[in-house]
């Protein structure tokens, strides 16, 4: 039994980290972020030719057809360097919802369009009360076949402003609907929302009797929902542990060369009890997040537990860690001037991202009782 990551797995996150580290360094970040719509088509097309677009869809749809695992490795890397754009948005969720509900007609437009990099989307899910979850939409659909219409709002939709079609959850005459709205289609309007991450915007969308294309609907839609949010948020969790990493990277960098009364604060026994715990928090959830990944690619019966598990401790650990990198800083991590609080910004909204941690403790009791 192998705790660890192949040869292959592990080249592939090497490259990534020089591919970023090159690509994407910290200027780069904020030059991008302060763009209306934080994406850069350059780097985005590079992405694509590395293959990371299509890294969880089969060869036939310009995929790598890789696994979790090797996609959290590549996630990881993309937390640690902060990559700004709308990869989450584009390939673990519209892309997953695509390759599980689509037919082969709309994989062969749309998702082979993801994974060649041609195209980004988002899916819009949320409405006015936030919550995370389907089963309380109330955007409608009508009609059916080419006159299929939506009506309705969304918020909080990740990355709208730059996708190219959106993958939309309705209801319907026929219960839970999924539907594929083009970005200039009819009735369609994108508005940036505020938003706490620079680097991830939201937007609100609104349908006024805005023409879709039908991906699913029922129980189809259903599953499919399921399985997205299932391998979004163990990519997400993977993106949340590099950041907590480059956190802890930053802080014991500083508390090797900041001094007070004459020697450096790391030497200080305060600065390194916070050291050894924010250690602590990063190892454990890079245990949780890859066994997490690892129960997706081997289909294990408790793989939904293992990822609702992995994410609620990443939804605290990783602020946690924020709060303490800030105060190893002594305040100033959070100076517009410091990297430290623009991770701590990903934090928060990483945070209720996909379900907060309450959310899935809650998906974890319903595992149990059931």
């Amino acid at each position: 039994m192998r705790f660890e990551l192949s040869d292959t797995q592990q080249l592939l996150k090497s490259s990534a980290r020089k591919f970023l580290q090159k690509e994407c360094p910290m200027a780069e970040v904020r030059r991008i972020m302060e763009t209306p719509a934080p994406y850069d088509a350059n780097l985005w097309r590079q992405m694509a030719e590395q293959g990371w677009t299509g890294i969880l869809f089969a060869e036939d749809y310009g995929g790598m057809g890789l696994g979790m695992v090797e996609t959290a490795a590549m996630m990881e890397e993309m937390g640690r360097a902060l990559l700004p754009g709308p990869f989450l948005a584009t390939v673990p969720m519209a892309g997953v919802l695509l390759d599980t509900a689509g037919n082969e007609e709309l994989k062969k437009i749309y998702l082979s369009r993801i994974g060649s990099g041609e195209s980004r989307a988002a899916v819009a899910v949320q409405e006015e009360d936030a919550a995370w979850g389907w089963q309380q939409v109330q955007l409608s659909a009508s009609g059916g076949g080419d006159a299929l219409r939506l009506h309705g709002s969304k918020r909080f939709v990740q990355d709208a402003g730059v996708a190219d079609f959106l993958l939309v959850v309705a209801r319907g005459g026929r219960g839970l609907t999924l539907a594929l709205v083009e970005r200039a289609a009819e009735g369609l309007s994108v508005q940036p929302m505020a938003g706490i991450d620079l680097t991830r915007r939201l937007y609100s969308v609104q349908c006024n009797a805005t023409p879709a294309v039908l991906v699913a609907t029922g129980e189809a839609a259903e599953r499919a929902l399921e399985r997205m949010s299932l391998l979004a948020n163990a990519a997400l969790v993977a993106e949340m542990l590099g950041g907590m990493q480059r956190v802890l990277e930053i802080s014991v960098e500083y508390a090797k060369t900041r001094k007070q009364f004459g020697k450096p604060i790391g030497q200080f026994q305060a600065i390194q009890h916070k050291c050894a715990d924010m250690v602590l928090m990063v190892e454990a959830l890079r245990s949780a997040a890859y066994y997490a990944a690892y129960a997706i690619d081997h289909g294990l019966e408790e793989a939904q537990a293992a990822v609702s598990t992995a994410k609620s401790y990443a939804s605290e650990a990783y602020r946690e860690v924020g709060n303490h990198g800030i105060q190893i800083h002594g305040g100033m991590g959070f100076t517009w001037e410091s990297d430290l609080h623009l991770y701590y910004r990903r934090a928060k909204a990483s945070e209720i991202l996909l379900g907060d941690a309450a959310w899935h403790r809650e998906q974890i009791a319903r595992l149990v009782l059931d």
